[in-house]
């Protein structure tokens, strides 16, 4: 009996040896969610347990992983919503008076850009004009000389041409030569000014467009803003994914009207150094039309006084 159960005792000895042995093996071999088998094995057993750090130390690899596998997933659709954040679809979600405020701003800076470039065509043509006619009359000696020499042409010079004709022919043996050229002067004045006055159409609009514009679109700011916030009280949420989208909305507008506004202020200022150098070609001319005048009335004098002492 002795014998026997030696016998029994040395095969289970053997049978928990070939156990153990193969433990770490099958451990290493089976997948990493199911290591709880392989240690159950040896601490039965009563070994040392070494043979679990294998299992424990591959199962929080795979927890762990898991998280950062699901993040890109979770960011892909906000960088898709944030993307399609554009300035159009943010016009079309704007609100009613937001959009309105927009569409005046667009059609502001539309003005701008049409004064610019009708401004343009305009003062190049009227100073080439201007200049082309102060050369043709340089070398004429009298107002109907200078007057031949400008043809039918219509313009600024041959308007002073016209005025200081008309106050001659109208003071005709008035003996005071001062009171023709204070009453020409008087009618020189008046074409300036009211030359003044055309040329500078449309500088009282950049200059209303460039003032009001940045205060106009930060209306629709406030406005959009102000929905903002009550779309989040209505919410009751303070996600930056629900209130980003209106706040952008919100600040579009007030980048259409610093768009409208900085525009206008640089093409008034513009605009305003031109003007003033046209003006000064229209006193140019104005005062090559006076010394013909006085070149006039200095000859028809100078023939009297000869008439008179022959």
């Amino acid at each position: 009996m002795k014998t026997i159960s030696i016998q029994a005792s040395l095969a289970a000895a053997l049978m928990l040896a070939s156990a153990w042995l193969a433990s770490p093996v099958s451990a290493q071999t089976q997948s990493p969610p199911a290591p709880a088998p392989s240690t159950a094995q040896p601490s039965a057993a009563g070994t040392s347990p070494p043979a679990a750090a294998p299992a424990v130390s591959t199962a929080p690899a795979v927890v762990g992983a898991a998280p950062v596998a699901a993040n890109p997933a979770s960011a892909k659709p906000e960088a898709a919503a944030m993307k399609e954040l554009s300035p159009w679809v943010m016009f079309m979600s704007a609100d009613v008076i937001v959009k309105a405020v927009m569409i005046g701003l667009a059609f502001a800076s539309l003005m701008t850009w049409t004064v610019f470039i009708a401004k343009s065509i305009e003062l190049s043509v009227a100073s080439g004009k201007l200049r082309a006619a102060l050369k043709k009359i340089a070398e004429a000696r009298s107002l109907a000389e200078a007057q031949m020499a400008l043809g039918t042409k219509e313009g600024i010079l041959p308007s002073f041409l016209a005025a200081a004709l008309r106050e001659a022919r109208m003071s005709a043996g008035l003996s005071s030569d001062a009171g023709i050229k204070e009453r020409a002067a008087s009618s020189f004045s008046e074409i300036v000014r009211a030359e003044q006055r055309r040329i500078r159409i449309g500088m009282g609009v950049l200059a209303t467009i460039g003032s009001t514009s940045p205060f106009v679109g930060l209306f629709g700011t406030v406005w959009g803003i102000m929905n903002s916030f009550i779309g989040i009280s209505k919410s009751q949420t303070t996600n930056l994914a629900v209130v980003a989208p209106g706040i952008a909305e919100a600040l579009l507008a007030t980048a259409i009207g610093l768009v409208a506004a900085i525009p206008a202020v640089i093409i008034y200022n513009h605009f305003s150094r031109v003007t003033k150098g046209y003006l000064e070609l229209v006193s140019r001319a104005s005062g090559a039309a006076g010394r013909l005048l006085s070149r006039d009335l200095d000859r028809s004098h100078g023939s009297v006084h000869s008439r008179a002492a022959e």
